[in-house]
């Protein structure tokens, strides 16, 4: 058989308005204590008959329950689930049921910040938060210990689940354009499909997931801050050694069609030569004025 075709689901319970059994029940029980006072009725049936008139008023009080906007009550009948009541304010109920309150409101999860390895076993330090609210009331209750505490522990495996398919960034050993934990859309929509698979079985709803922290554990911190450090030198010593190559082409270009010099090819060596280190040096370069000629 289907294993969801066995979970318990939540069915609508239409309860009465409470104010107007309110007002009957106490109307029913100043009518047996007026009774009992001035009519006192003749004979032992009668004085029962009051008897019972009042205490059914303060019984039927007991079914009288209260329900803010966004909260359900579970109703169970000598422990045989009823129905859910979602209707909002005073409500009443048969006073024989077990009415157990709960919220409807959407809820925050701010998961502890986990150690992990990632894709490709470096430990990294990941949180998030997540969002999460109950759809079905009669799953999160009947079937789960403890929805809430479910939840944290889910979100904490999902966590762990879904950082060991990312690597923490690019690198040399990471495919081009490989999703990699910092891209943070595409690794939030993983975790939040991953989180929805894993609530469904306690009627919750992920409304939306966020990784909140992540980071290199400490004892890798420093060679990998070194690590961006040098493949940033290296990526913008690219381009700057593109850019000026670049430049020294255009430059000896023009020379050449306006014939405003000639140069031999170890005069233009030495020119490419000069040009490079001013465009590539770090720090500025010191101009050295030639008093002889091009050739001395």
């Amino acid at each position: 058989m289907d294993r969801t075709t066995e979970r318990r689901r939540e069915q609508d319970f239409r309860s009465s308005n409470g104010y107007a059994m309110a007002a009957l029940s106490i109307g029913l029980g100043l009518l047996g204590l007026a009774a009992l006072v001035w009519l006192r009725g003749p004979g032992p049936v009668a004085f029962v008959g009051e008897v019972l008139l009042a205490v059914l008023g303060g019984f039927l009080l007991t079914g009288l329950y209260m329900l803010q906007p966004n909260e359900g009550a579970i109703l169970t009948l000598f422990g045989q689930y009823v129905g859910t009541d979602r209707q909002e304010g005073l409500r009443w109920a048969n006073p024989f049921f077990r009415k157990r309150h709960i919220s409807l409101r959407a809820r925050n999860l701010n998961a502890p910040t986990l150690k992990v390895n990632d894709k490709r076993g470096n430990p990294v330090e990941i949180s998030a938060v997540v969002v999460w609210r109950v759809y079905d009331t009669a799953m999160a209750v009947f079937e789960v210990d403890n929805y809430e505490n479910y939840v944290a522990v889910q979100a904490e495996a999902a966590i762990r689940h879904v950082a060991t398919q990312f690597a923490y960034d690019e690198g040399d050993d990471v495919p081009p354009g490989e999703t990699t934990l910092r891209a943070g859309n595409a690794v939030a929509a993983a975790l939040k499909t991953e989180l929805q698979e894993r609530f469904d079985d306690a009627g919750v709803a992920v409304e939306d997931a966020k990784l909140s922290h992540l980071a290199y554990a400490p004892e890798i911190a420093q060679v990998m801050l070194r690590r961006q450090q040098a493949e940033a030198i290296i990526s913008a010593r690219q381009k700057i050694v593109h850019g000026a190559v670049t430049m020294v082409e255009s430059a000896l270009a023009a020379l050449s069609e306006r014939e405003i010099v000639v140069l031999d090819d170890e005069r233009k060596a030495a020119m490419v030569s000069n040009l490079l280190v001013v465009l590539c040096s770090d720090k500025d370069a010191q101009p050295i004025v030639n008093a002889g000629t091009l050739y001395t």
